[in-house]
Parts: C-alpha cells; sequence; structure tokens
C-alpha cells in the first residue's frame, strides 16, 4: 500500500492528524495498535466538551467520525520499522504488510517508568497520577501526596489550594534548594503503595524496622519518560535532553518530511512535553497541515 501521509498512533494527536488531512482530501493511513498512554485513566479532563469523558469513548467517537473520509484508510497494527529510500518512507507493520509514503506523521506518545514502589502501577492513572490540571480537583478537600523530592516545591504550590493538606512522601531523597515548605514532609523511604479507605494507603520504612504509614486520597508522581516507540531511534531524529523528539513550531523534526506531535516531542523551549489531550490535538493539526502543505508545494 502506498499513501501520502503515513500517521503512526491513534491517540489525541494522530487522531487529529489523521481528521486534518481528511478534511482536504489528501490520502492518509492512520496506524492504530490500540496502545495508548492513558489506557488506565478512566475519565480524561481538562478538555473542553470532553471534561470526564472516558478515553476509550473519546476515541470511538473520534473514529466514527474519520469514517465519513474516502481518502483516510484506518489500520488496526503496529508499525515495527521505519526506514527511508530517497523521498519515500517505508514502515513494515507487525501484520507483515508494508505501507510506503511520501511523509510521516509520528504521534507514538511515551511510555511512563514509574518509581520502583511496590503497588504503584496498579494505582497508576487513577489514584496516582502526574497532572494536576487533569487529575487533581477529584480529589478536592482532600489529604493529596507527592512522591519525591524533585517536584516537591512546585506541586506543593500547585495542589495547596485544592488540598485540605499536602505531606511529601520524600521516599529517601534529599529536598532540593527550592523547597521552602509548605507541606509535611515524611523523609522514610516508601516500602509501597496499596488501595485502602477509598484512597492510599503508603507503608513506610520506619526506625528500627517498624513499618510506618501515611493515609492519602491520590499520589502525584513524575514519571521519567522514554520513547514507546523506536522510530525516532530508526530515522537518527534530533532529541531534546527530556529525551522528546526535537520539533519546530510547525511540527517538523529534523529529518525532511518527518513531522511529530503528542507526548513524544516539543519544542527546545519547553522543559518537556505538555501531557494534555487538548495540547495533543493542536500539534497533530498543525503536524497534518504542514505535512500536507510541504507534500503541495513540492507538486505531490
Amino acid at each position: 500500500m502506498h499513501t501520502d501521509v503515513a500517521i503512526v498512533g491513534g491517540g489525541p494527536a494522530g487522531l487529529q492528524a489523521a481528521l486534518s488531512l481528511s478534511r482536504i482530501h489528501r490520502r492518509a493511513v492512520l496506524l492504530d495498535d490500540g496502545t495508548y498512554r492513558n489506557a488506565t485513566v478512566s475519565h480524561m479532563h481538562n478538555v473542553l466538551t470532553n471534561d470526564g469523558t472516558p478515553p476509550a469513548d473519546y476515541r470511538a467517537t473520534a473514529h466514527r467520525e474519520l469514517a465519513a473520509y474516502d481518502t483516510l484508510t484506518v489500520l488496526r497494527t503496529r508499525a515495527d520499522e521505519v526506514e527511508q529510500t530517497g523521498d519515500t518512507f517505508r514502515l513494515h507493520l507487525a501484520n507483515g504488510s508494508t505501507l510506503t509514503a511520501a511523509a510521516l506523521v509520528l504521534a507514538t506518545g511515551v511510555r511512563d517508568e514509574l518509581p520502583a514502589i511496590g503497588g504503584m502501577a496498579e494505582l497508576w492513572g487513577d489514584l496516582a497520577a502526574q497532572c494536576p490540571f487533569c487529575h487533581a480537583h477529584e480529589f478536592a478537600g482532600g489529604r493529596i501526596g507527592i512522591v519525591g523530592t524533585a517536584p516537591a516545591a512546585h506541586l506543593t504550590a500547585m495542589l495547596g489550594p485544592i488540598a485540605s493538606e499536602v505531606v511529601v512522601l520524600a521516599n529517601g531523597e534529599a529536598l532540593p534548594d527550592t523547597w521552602h515548605g509548605g507541606a509535611d514532609v515524611r523523609p522514610e523511604r516508601i516500602l509501597s503503595v496499596e488501595r485502602h479507605g477509598g484512597g492510599v494507603r503508603v507503608t513506610l520504612a520506619g526506625p528500627d524496622g517498624v513499618r510506618q504509614h501515611e493515609q492519602v486520597a491520590v499520589l502525584f508522581v513524575m514519571p521519567t519518560l522514554h520513547q514507546s516507540a523506536p522510530f525516532a531511534a530508526q530515522l537518527g531524529l534530533e532529541l531534546n535532553p527530556s529525551g522528546g523528539v526535537r520539533i519546530d513550531e510547525f511540527g517538523r523534526t529534523s529529518r525532511p518530511g518527518v513531522y511529530a506531535a503528542g507526548d513524544m516531542a516539543h519544542q527546545p523551549a519547553f522543559p518537556m512535553p505538555m501531557a494534555s489531550v487538548v495540547v495533543a490535538q493542536a500539534m497533530g493539526q498543525l503536524a497534518g497541515i504542514t505535512a500536507h502543505a510541504t507534500l503541495m508545494a513540492a507538486g505531490r
């Protein structure tokens, strides 16, 4: 199969890129393998007209809308490898087929590496989260925990007006120079976290081996981000210090013909990607439009 633009990734960025290209009747293929960063999230927030919508419902609505456009093909499969020959990109797909394209929009997102704390993965996206804009309001008036000291000063200031009390669970780490108080601090190492009493029970390594506990409504965590797909490495794309693909104001990567959007990429002026559905959609639209404009300028 050959297409004008191959879009890899079926999250908000990839879906919006697909819609923008479809609206202009540009041939495109969207690869959506059913893997999503927010798969464990029951409701997405901070998305106007979709505040509180389950992500699965959002994606289902998007696919129903995309089905109206004949120039778009949606393939429910994964791309394993991407290579470039001349001005053509060749994608080797998990179903054994090959897709070629004149332009490539990457929207494959990132993978969250959580702190090595027992039970954290089971809470992630529900009672453990990263973004106060998306996740804090539902726990207003509760006691909120912050895991680790790196985000302590920033998150304490953000969560203070929302929580009844904030506690920093330092997990054995030293507080940063930017710390000026505003929350209780438990310096002990965290042994485990678990659902308890409608919130989270945190088990700490107390003195003399005696375990101690803290009860909070929710935990906020700063995960380490990794590219969820190998394409940045395969194509030799320039990265930011965060590990995100470096893009310019139009979503262009360091390789001509390759565009990136969503959590996997950001401009160098930003310290890291913004984990936001709205931002991802905007980036996807821009990347799709730029890919179309570039092909059009080349007479393709």
